[in-house]
């Protein structure tokens, strides 16, 4: 009897530049998106992701070009919506790999009113949010991040309004992961973001992204000696020392703030059905119930 063999298939480890698609950015010359994107498929190849399993969703900006520029499925969707569209394809497919992806004004302005939803829902994906403190692809209004003061085509004599702070509100609205990161610091930046997309649960890594067209004070010389790696003396299951760190002005700490472990929805929601099917009552005794 002839002696068989069983072929034994290596698992793939995909490069970052097995991510990157033949439609090439169409960002400004420096632009902050740039160093997200690279950062992104390092993260993805660290993590060796399939990119069949895996879907980007964005909403309306610069920023949201992303998905076409990445070997993925991807959903490039109307202003303000990347949020209830990556839940609605979790909810469908929780063996999907789900990452959203934004700017300021799509994420925190018109898309604010989904934000502490999904962070205290806590579905499990990932937000990037590319913070660049302006409208860049409209170009050059306030954004919701923009400084006081700050001077552009639809506040010449500076904005008047205070900036919002979407550490501080993703944290206490009960997201289990909140981050920062540079755009200029890809390498730390592609970590955080592996650790966010690995966190079972919602997580924001909101990063600064100079618009280096219209926004003319968030440069990178602007943070230049500001930005700080956060210790490994911080606990990050601390909340009101991350909330402290996302309160700090002048001075920008990256890398994790706060990172806490609890049930996703779609976990709880796996859950409940089960118990509905385990209890399965009669049509008798549904009407009993609700008599």
């Amino acid at each position: 009897m002839a002696e068989t063999h069983t072929l034994e298939t290596q698992p793939i480890q995909r490069q970052p530049k097995d991510y990157r698609s033949d439609l090439e950015p169409i960002w400004c010359p420096g632009c902050g998106d740039y160093g997200v994107l690279n950062a992104l498929f390092k993260a993805m190849s660290q993590l060796n992701l399939d990119p069949d399993k895996t879907v980007l969703v964005s909403g309306i900006g610069c920023s949201s070009r992303l998905p076409g520029f990445v070997v993925t499925y991807g959903f490039h969707g109307v202003h303000g919506r990347v949020l209830p569209v990556a839940t609605g394809i979790k909810l469908a497919r929780p063996d999907l790999t789900v990452i959203g992806v934004g700017g300021d004004g799509d994420g925190y302005s018109i898309g604010l009113g989904h934000f502490p939803h999904a962070a205290r829902r806590n579905i499990d994906i990932t937000y990037i949010v590319m913070n660049n403190q302006i409208y860049g692809l409209t170009k050059g209004q306030t954004s919701p991040t923009s400084s006081t003061g700050f001077q552009t085509k639809t506040t010449p004599f500076g904005n008047v309004e205070g900036s919002l702070n979407p550490l501080q509100i993703a944290i206490v609205s009960g997201a289990t992961f909140v981050a920062r990161g540079y755009s200029s610091m890809p390498n730390q930046l592609a970590k955080i973001i592996a650790e966010a997309i690995k966190h079972p649960g919602f997580a924001l890594v909101d990063v600064f992204s100079p618009c280096v067209t219209f926004n003319k004070v968030q440069t990178y010389d602007y943070y230049k000696g500001k930005v700080y790696e956060i210790p490994d003396t911080h606990d990050p299951t601390d909340k009101f020392a991350a909330l402290r760190l996302a309160e700090e002005d002048g001075v920008f700490p990256v890398g994790i703030l706060y990172r806490v472990d609890r049930p996703t929805l779609d976990e709880q929601i796996a859950a409940i059905k089960q118990q509905a099917y385990t209890e399965s009552p009669s049509v008798e005794q549904l009407f009993k119930r609700y008599q």
